[in-house]
Formats: structure tokens, C-alpha cells, sequence
């Protein structure tokens, strides 16, 4: 954590002052110092360049009288004219030292340091190890010809030492404006921080909820005592707490009505504006002021708003918790909201454990799928959805009118889905009641006169069966074949009969079967018919099935129904893929009839089903094949489904190379492992693991085709 952050605001408004005007000096002096010093540097280098200029001239003549003792005292002069200067000496046009101040020894190699060039002055820095020292050379010049040169040498060293005492000088009172600045801010940090700490006192007092402070500045006058307008009607009159140009609608000239800070641009020309109107934290803390007393009366609204809200959402949650249709909202992204108690129980989970979640936590996948899509097209388009829905997901297997419809913000943007979900199990008892009177009116017409018309030659066609079975060879073919005619013609004679059976809703004989057999049996039935026809039937079975409750000629029927409707599908040829899978979790086992054919539209899939309901031309057929079977199922207490087109992957890696396939469409099957008074709770999904325990199963072969015999443990 940065230390700075906790340091408090008179602290900090200390350190950064000092900061800044230690910042502003050192850059000062930085500044000065080296101006001063290059000034100083220059004005040393100038005055050397004179004084060797001057003694050039003045040694003229001394050198064209040959006057060294003249010389000597012009050098001894210069010397000690200046403390500044070094040396100082002449030298002839030959490099004679005429005159020095060097004492006995004169340094002869300072002769080639310097010279003078074309007769000007020339200036050479020279470092002799203890110090630095400027040497000036002046020629001497009589008549236009240099007869010699002048050399003096000025300490750079000391002029150095002058400039470190300048700068020492200005660090001192760059020092002391320092200290003067930092006492001055330190004041000057109290006052202001004292306001501000002031003024977080009264801001933590409204942060605990004490609304009734007294002001944080000193209102000094009020308005109606500097005007003396005794206008005692006016909002501001008698206000203590706030400034009248925080109070809307006074009645000063000029005000319309407006509320701050709307208004403050007319009070900006009063003179009770001008003449008590603070700083800007003064203006902040007269706007706690006002803040803290539209708090109190926005508190004051709300808290009555909020016991209205709490009466009439009381009232309201009463009314959704009594009504016996589950309703749900959801918001834009399908996560709910809120669930009445009707959906809480539907789903046998609290509403906590609901609310916050979306339908794929809460549903089976292909149930919330579809949902899913619902309300997205809800979300999207704007348009309800009304339809009625048959949930499998519940045990008791009801019937649903659906409603779903978009909900609108303020700004008519859409925000949520609002689902409610009728139960109308009762209504549609009473549709089917209906439908099934009228179904058994009508078919109990047809069905008599289908036995009287059918059963006669039904019967002669069996009676030649078993007479001629009498002619033949018991062991020929014929006989085998005369066997099966017998066999199919009381086959059809059964399905008469289940046709009456249909119309008056009788319960069957059930025994204990073998599932396996019942489908191979019209599977090795129906394999040759079909395969003059071009169409293959595959057979994909689980050896682990167990033994089943159910009637097995009835089945058979369903079998027999469902493989002609696929036939009847590929007028081509095609592939017909049975499948059989058992699901040991949920007690089930299902069977799937898959056909390559031309499909089944979408308008069609909700009415296969219905009696009479038929796709197929006037004499080809009745309608009725799906609507029996859908019953034999129902009566066995499972369900049958269909779907159109083929799932991906279904029977594609069957197919032979290069074959054409539709659409295609598959029957689903499930059936219960046991007897119960209701379908299973969840449809089965994948497969089981295992056969039941106590029943012994046998994979045998007969005519080619694999069967499983069932039966229980010796």
C-alpha cells in the first residue's frame, strides 16, 4: 500500500508545499548559481584580456629603450595590482624573457604554452596540477611590427572559490525562504483543513443516519434581516438552516420558482448572494447542509412509499401463492427471478433453490432446450407464446396451457419473460372422454361390420389351412407354409378383435414375455416380404433384456404396424434399424424403429396419433394402425413418440456405400420393466447396465434371425 494514502489531508497539503517550493528553489538556484558562474568566469577572463592588453602597450617603449628595470616594475605592478593574477612576464620577437615574476627560476616550458597569433590577444587554459589557470598572450606592436609578447596568467582557481561562495550564499537564503514557506503553508494547511475536517465530521454524521445537524457555516444574516422585507410567506423566511438560495420558490423579485441549482444563476445578482456567498468549501458544506435536510423529507416519502409497497407486494404475493397456476419470471438472460409457490411444488424444490438458476439446472436436457428456445424467441421477438403442453416430467402426467409473454422496461425495451402454466388435465379428461365416446360410436360401427365382413372369409381361409394341412406331408414345405397361413389368418382374426377391444378401451390379458422374441418373430415374419421390396431390415438388439409385463400379441400388432408404416415410407427400397436398449436406472427398456424414407412433416407429427388420421390414399389405408398402437402402449403404461428427421448419426453408419437416404423418421418405444399405475418419472436415456435378477435369458437362433429366450432360473 502506498504510505502517502494514509497520511491525512493536512500532511499531505504540508509535504507538497514544502515540496514545491523546495522543487522551485533548488531549480533557482541551479539556475542562478550557474548564470552567476559563467558570468563571473567571463568577467575574469575579460579583465585578464585587459590587463595583458594594456601592459602590451606600456611595455613598448621600455623594449625599444632596453629598459628592464622599467619592464620588471610593469610586471611587479600587474601582479600586484589583482590578488587574481599568477604570473606575468615579457618575452622579445626571439623568445627572450625579458622580464618575470617568477623569482630566479623562470619555467622555460611555458614559453611554448602560448603565443600570440598574427598579432592578436590569445587565451589558453593551462593546468599545471595544482591549479587551472587562464594564460593571456598580448603582442607588443610598434609601428605595425611585433617586437615581443606579454604573458600574464590569471587563476581560474580562484575565481572558482568566489563562485562557490555565491552559491553557498544563495542555498542559505534559498534555505531560509524555504523554512519561511514551509511555517506559512503549515498555517495556511490548518486553516483550510480544519474547514475540511469540519465539514467530514458533519458528512460522517449523515453517513450514520443523523439527518438533524445543525449548519456547518454561520449563516452570520439572514436574507429578511438584511432586506427588511417582512415578506413572512416566503419559503426562506425563518429558514436558519439553509441560505435562500438553496430554497425553492422564494418570493424575492426576480425568482421563477426554480429549485438549486437551477436557480442560482438569477441569485448570483442579488446582493444577499454577493454579500454572504462563501468560498468553495463553504459552498460545499452549505450543500451537506441542504443535502442532509432533502434527505430527511426524501427518507420521509420513501418510508411511506415503502409501507404502501410492502402492503400492496403483501397482497400480491398472496394472490400468486394462492393460485393454483405456476408462473415464473425471468430475466434477460433466463435466470429466474421469482416463482409462486405453484412452481415450486411442480418442481418439489424451495423457491431459494430455484430463483438464481436457469432451466438447464433445473430440467432434463431436451426439456430445457426447448424452454430455452421459447423464451428466446420471446426475448427477441416480442411475440407471446401460447400453446398447450403435455408434461412427462411429472408423475402424474398432466396437461398444460402455456403462456409466455415479454416484459417491457419503462423505455419499452424488453427485460424478462413472464411463463404461466394452467393445468388443464381435467379439461382435457373431459376432451378425451368426448373424443373416445365419439371414437367408440363410430368405430363400434365400423368394427361390426369389419367382423361380420372379415371373420367369414377369415374363417374359410383358416378352415382350408387345417384341411389342407391334412393332405400334405407333415415334413414338406407346404405343410410349413400351410402352418403359417393358419398362423396369420387367426393373427388377423385377433386383430379384429382388438379392434372391438379398441373401441370399447378393454384391458388386456398380460403375462410375463420375452421382449427380444416379440419383435424377432415379426421381424423373421416380415424379412423376406420386405426384402422383395428392396428394404433391409437391421437388427440391433440388447442381449440383457429381461422379462417384461405385457401382452405379447398386442405388441406384436405395434411391431408389425410400426415396421409396415416404414415400408410403406421407402416406395424405393430402403433400410429399416431396430434397435433395443435397456435402461436398468429407471426400470425401462425402450425400442427404436428407424426407416430411411421420405419423413414425416412437422404439421403431421402431432396428429399420427389421432384415429382416422391418415397420409396414405383413399384404400390404402385407415388410420387407425398408429392410433391402436398408441393405445396397446398407453395400456402397458408406457408412452410411444415419434421424431422426423433422423437424428445425425442414427443409422448413417449402416447404410451401404453410396446409397440415397430421405429424411427418415423413428419411432421411440419405452415400456416399464415392471407393473406400476404410472409411466416411469423421466424418459430413459442411455443404456442399462444389466438384466433383472431372478430371470435366465438364452440367445438362440431361429431361421437366421437372433432370439432372446427369457425365463426364470431352474
Amino acid at each position: 500500500m502506498n504510505p502517502l494514502r494514509r497520511l491525512n489531508f493536512r500532511r499531505k497539503l504540508n509535504l507538497g508545499i514544502t515540496l514545491i517550493v523546495l522543487f522551485v528553489a533548488a531549480l533557482l538556484s541551479v539556475f542562478v548559481t550557474r548564470i552567476a558562474a559563467n558570468a563571473l568566469i567571463e568577467e575574469s577572463k575579460r579583465r585578464g584580456a585587459v590587463l595583458a592588453s594594456n601592459l602590451a602597450l606600456r611595455a613598448a617603449d621600455p623594449m625599444l629603450s632596453t629598459d628592464f628595470l622599467r619592464l620588471r616594475n610593469l610586471v611587479d605592478e600587474v601582479l600586484n595590482v589583482d590578488s587574481d593574477i599568477v604570473y606575468a612576464f615579457i618575452v622579445d620577437d626571439r623568445d627572450q624573457v625579458l622580464a618575470h615574476t617568477f623569482g630566479r627560476t623562470f619555467p622555460l616550458d611555458l614559453l611554448e604554452t602560448n603565443k600570440a597569433e598574427d598579432g592578436h590577444l590569445a587565451v589558453r587554459l593551462l593546468d599545471t596540477g595544482r591549479e587551472r589557470i587562464y594564460d593571456f598572450a598580448a603582442p607588443v606592436m610598434v609601428g605595425g611590427r611585433e617586437f615581443g609578447a606579454v604573458r600574464i596568467g590569471l587563476s581560474r582557481t580562484k575565481v572558482l572559490d568566489v563562485v562557490n561562495g555565491m552559491i553557498l550564499a544563495i542555498s542559505g537564503l534559498s534555505v531560509v525562504a524555504l523554512l519561511v514557506a514551509v511555517v506559512i503553508s503549515a498555517h495556511f494547511a490548518k486553516r483550510i483543513t480544519a474547514r475540511i475536517g469540519a465539514l467530514k465530521v458533519h458528512a460522517e454524521e449523515i453517513v450514520r443516519g443523523n439527518l438533524h445537524l445543525p449548519a456547518t457555516t454561520s449563516l452570520r444574516r439572514n436574507c429578511w434581516e438584511q432586506r427588511l422585507c417582512g415578506r413572512t410567506d416566503c419559503p426562506a423566511y425563518g429558514d436558519t438552516e439553509r441560505r435562500c438560495w438553496y430554497v425553492k420558490g422564494t418570493a424575492c423579485a426576480g425568482c421563477d420558482g426554480r429549485a438549486y441549482p437551477a436557480k442560482l444563476a438569477q441569485c448570483r445578482q442579488c446582493e444577499v448572494y454577493e454579500t454572504f456567498a462563501g468560498d468553495e468549501i463553504e459552498e460545499l458544506a452549505d450543500t451537506f447542509d441542504v443535502m442532509a435536510h432533502a434527505l430527511r423529507a426524501h427518507i420521509a416519502d420513501l418510508r411511506e412509499t415503502e409501507r404502501d409497497l410492502t402492503r400492496q407486494q403483501g397482497i400480491m404475493r398472496t394472490i400468486l401463492e394462492v393460485t393454483p397456476d405456476r408462473m415464473a419470471l425471468l430475466d434477460e438472460h433466463l435466470r429466474y427471478l421469482s416463482v409462486n409457490k405453484a412452481f415450486a411444488d411442480w418442481l418439489g424444490l424451495p423457491p431459494s433453490g430455484i430463483i438464481g438458476k436457469n432451466d438447464f439446472e433445473l430440467f432434463p436436457r431436451d426439456t430445457a432446450e426447448m424452454r430455452v428456445a421459447e423464451n428466446r424467441a420471446v426475448l427477441t421477438t416480442g411475440m407471446p407464446v401460447y400453446r398447450e403442453a403435455q408434461d412427462r416430467r411429472d408423475v402424474l402426467n398432466q396437461s398444460g396451457h402455456l403462456v409466455k409473454v415479454p416484459v417491457f422496461d419503462e423505455g419499452g425495451r424488453i427485460i424478462g419473460v413472464l411463463s404461466t402454466a394452467r393445468d388443464i388435465t381435467a379439461i382435457r379428461s373431459y376432451q378425451d372422454q368426448l373424443i373416445q365416446s365419439q371414437k367408440m360410436e363410430s368405430v363400434g360401427k365400423l368394427a361390426g361390420g369389419v367382423a361380420h365382413e372379415i371373420n367369414t372369409p377369415l374363417g374359410i381361409i383358416l378352415g382350408y389351412a387345417q384341411l389342407l394341412q391334412e393332405d400334405v406331408p407333415a415334413e414338406s414345405q407346404m405343410h410349413q407354409d400351410l402352418q403359417i397361413i393358419e398362423k396369420q389368418a387367426k393373427f388377423c382374426r385377433k386383430i379384429v378383435s382388438d379392434l372391438l377391444g379398441f373401441s370399447r378401451q378393454t384391458q388386456s390379458q398380460k403375462k410375463e414375455m420375452c421382449f427380444n422374441n416379440s419383435i424377432m418373430e415379426v421381424v423373421s415374419l416380415v424379412r423376406h416380404t420386405f426384402s422383395l421390396e428392396n428394404v433391409t431390415i437391421l437388427a440391433d438388439l440388447d442381449d440383457r433384456l429381461p422379462v417384461i409385463y405385457g401382452a405379447p400379441e398386442k405388441l406384436k400388432q405395434v411391431w408389425m404396424n410400426l415396421l409396415h408404416n416404414a415400408s410403406g415410407a421407402m416406395p424405393g427400397g430402403g433400410l429399416i434399424k431396430v434397435r433395443t436398449r435397456l435402461d436398468i436406472v429407471n426400470m425401462t427398456v425402450t425400442a427404436w424403429f428407424a426407416d430411411t424414407g421420405i419423413g414425416i412433416p412437422e404439421p403431421n407429427l402431432q396428429q399420427i396419433f389421432d384415429p382416422f388420421f391418415s397420409t396414405k390414399p383413399v384404400g390404402k389405408g385407415t388410420g387407425l394402425g398408429l392410433s391402436v398402437s398408441f393405445g396397446i402402449i398407453e395400456d402397458h403404461e408406457g408412452f410411444i413418440e415419434a421424431h422426423s428427421p433422423l437424428p445425425p448419426g442414427f443409422i448413417d453408419e449402416d447404410m451401404p456405400q453410396g446409397a440415397v437416404r430421405g429424411p427418415g423418421s423413428v419411432f421411440r418405444v419405452v415400456l416399464p420393466l415392471e407393473r406400476r399405475r404410472r409411466p416411469a418419472r423421466h424418459r430413459p436415456q442411455g443404456e442399462g447396465a444389466a438384466g433383472r435378477p431372478g430371470r435366465k435369458c438364452e440367445r438362440t437362433n431361429r431361421g437366421g434371425d437372433p432370439l432372446t429366450r427369457c425365463g426364470p432360473h431352474p
